[in-house]
């Protein structure tokens, strides 16, 4: 019997059958042209620090071989560096997978999406497509298809460089009186002193034991010193004489009348002895229904809530005369007690203080920080613009007040204006210990972590920071452009006059409004709105004003040369002669 050797037929069929399958890939990638990619946006965008990829491709009839599949993997090749994306499979009919499926005879198609970080080096890149199919055992590598090229950065171009808060606030006050520790710095400062004449009841004239009291006596010297004093001025002086509301109306007007000349003949003989010369002026009130409910209300007397009350309950003078004298019988602390200091003449003398003057203020600053209070100093750092003066003004205001947030927080906001946002974070930190629900420090660490980046910190700290100021929003509309919030960004930055709000408006579609803000823009020399002029000629068609503020963009900062050359706003026009003359 013949024996076969079936060795051989077997490497042959299994040569057929790779060279079969050699040949359905090698016929895919010749074709490979006919896939069609559609990008959208057909340049790629970057939005709140991601470049977003969405892709469309369409096969031809009769290209997927049915045995077939494919990685297509979406690269962005940049300078120095490439991202791969998420690949995306694909098969043939007659693959047992569970992959999108190709057909052979009516061809397919696929949608694609995926993000990556934006890095400054993509701005100039290639979208590509890289593709390995394989059918059984065997695989080939077709070569990349470019489908796309750069990325727009536009959004990348927001000015971070947020608005730090002066710490110069009007704090509350329970003093009723100017305080230099609290308030802002005055060179005039508003002061008064007030003393007392008490009457006897239904008496109208002076004892003399009223003429010595301790706080008349303080009254003369006070209106004496501000007559005398080159830095006080004497304003005028006011009598105001009244009667306690518990007699009469009629009894009560002329007593209270009586009291007023009897008060007013004092001062006046007073003035005279003195040589003070003074505007007087004087009135009378019959019934001090309003200095009873003051008195009453900060008085200890038991059941005052009720006695307020029930008095508040009549308007008719007789009425409440009445009642006043059955409270009197019923609750002998009222007429021991209330009803003797309303019986009176009030004398106040109204002066203003003058302060030094911004010569005397800016020497002291520099020689002697410690004679000076702080809302002194806080006014000596505003005499300067040199920043370095500023500085020392806020350091000295540390050492001298160590207790005071604003020396800090303010050395902090010099520091924020020379860009050394490292160095002022620590003194905002600083001031943040001193006063820990301040609004102002909470926009001000704000603005820090937003420069450094850190969003989600920067957020928190400007919704803390409510109220304390229309920074804040300026601010808001910053981290918004960063977010890819580009709407809420134009309303946040409100009127604000910075370039970023013509970017914010670019950015949201608004190229007329955008043009608008910018050309209101006050920053003098300011070169990035000339850049977002030029952004808004080429969007706009406008080549003559695109070429025209490019030039000035760049004899203001040449540095800017280099992105110019790599921003694919211009990507149509990096061949022209006239934009090149003006990034070479």
């Amino acid at each position: 019997m013949k024996r076969f050797n079936f060795k051989p037929l077997a490497s042959i069929v299994l040569a057929a059958l790779l060279l079969s399958s050699c040949a359905g890939l090698k016929k895919m990638k010749k074709n490979a042209d006919q896939i069609d990619f559609k990008v959208t946006p057909e340049i790629l965008e970057t939005h709140a620090g991601k470049v977003n990829v969405a892709i469309d491709g369409v096969f031809p009839a009769k290209y997927f071989n049915k045995k077939a599949t494919l990685i297509a993997t979406p690269v962005l090749k940049y300078k120095d560096g490439e991202k791969a994306l998420t690949p995306v499979t694909l098969q043939g009919e007659k693959v047992d997978a569970n992959n999108k499926v190709i057909s052979y005879t009516t061809g397919g198609n696929f949608s694609y999406k995926d993000n990556t970080a934006f890095a400054d080096a993509m701005r100039l890149s290639d979208l590509e497509v890289r593709i390995t199919a394989s059918k059984g055992a065997k695989s080939l590598d077709f070569d990349p298809i470019q489908i796309g090229k750069g990325v727009l950065a536009t959004s990348t171009l927001v000015l971070n460089y947020p608005s730090p808060i002066l710490g110069v606030r009007r704090e509350a006050n329970t003093t009723g009186k100017y305080d230099p520790n609290i308030d802002p710095f005055q060179r005039i400062v508003p002061d008064d002193y007030t003393a007392d004449i008490h009457y006897l009841i239904n008496k109208s004239d002076i004892r003399k034991t009223e003429l010595t009291a301790e706080d008349i006596t303080k009254l003369k010297q006070y209106t004496k010193d501000a007559f005398e004093a080159e830095r006080k001025e004497l304003k005028g002086i006011e009598v105001s004489a009244y009667a306690s509301p518990d007699g009469e109306l009629d009894l009560n007007t002329k007593l209270s009348g009586k009291r007023e000349s009897t008060s007013s003949e004092f001062v006046k003989s007073t003035l005279k002895k003195e040589k003070i010369e003074a505007q007087l002026k004087t009135k009378f009130t019959p019934e001090d229904w309003e200095g009873f409910k003051e008195m009453m209300e900060k008085s200890s007397i038991q059941d005052k809530e009720l006695i307020l009350r029930v008095l508040s309950m009549y308007t008719d003078p007789e009425v409440r005369e009445r009642e006043i004298k059955n409270l009197s019988a019923a609750f002998t602390a009222v007429a021991d007690q209330i009803l003797p200091q309303l019986r009176r003449a009030k004398i106040t003398t109204s002066i203003e203080l003058i302060g030094k003057t911004d010569e005397e203020i800016a020497a002291l600053a520099d020689s002697d920080p410690a004679s000076l209070n702080p809302a002194e100093l806080l006014y000596a750092a505003t005499l300067t613009k040199d920043k370095n003066k500023q500085l020392a003004i806020y350091n000295s205001m540390m050492k001298v007040y160590p207790d005071d947030w604003r020396g800090y927080n303010n050395a902090g906001m010099v520091l924020v204006n020379q860009f050394k946002y490292s160095d002022a974070k620590s003194l905002f930190e600083k001031a943040e210990k001193l006063k820990n629900n301040e609004p102002i420090i909470k926009n001000n660490l704000g603005a820090v972590a937003l420069f450094e980046g850190d969003l989600a910190k920067a957020e928190a700290y400007f919704g803390a920071a409510s109220g304390a100021g229309k920074e804040v929003n300026y601010n808001l509309g910053i981290l918004a452009i960063k977010k890819g919030e580009y709407e809420k960004a134009v309303k946040l930055f409100g009127d604000s006059d910075s370039p970023n709000v013509g970017l914010a408006k670019i950015l949201a579609g608004d190229n007329n409004g955008a043009l608008k803000s910018l050309e209101n823009c006050t920053w003098e020399g300011c070169y990035m709105k000339e850049y977002f002029k030029a952004i808004v000629g080429v969007r706009t068609a406008k080549e003559n004003l695109m070429f025209e503020s490019l030039q000035k963009a760049v004899e203001m900062k040449p540095e800017l040369k280099a992105k110019i050359a790599t921003d694919m706003e211009f990507a149509k026009y990096f061949e022209d002669p006239k934009f090149k003359a003006i990034v070479d």
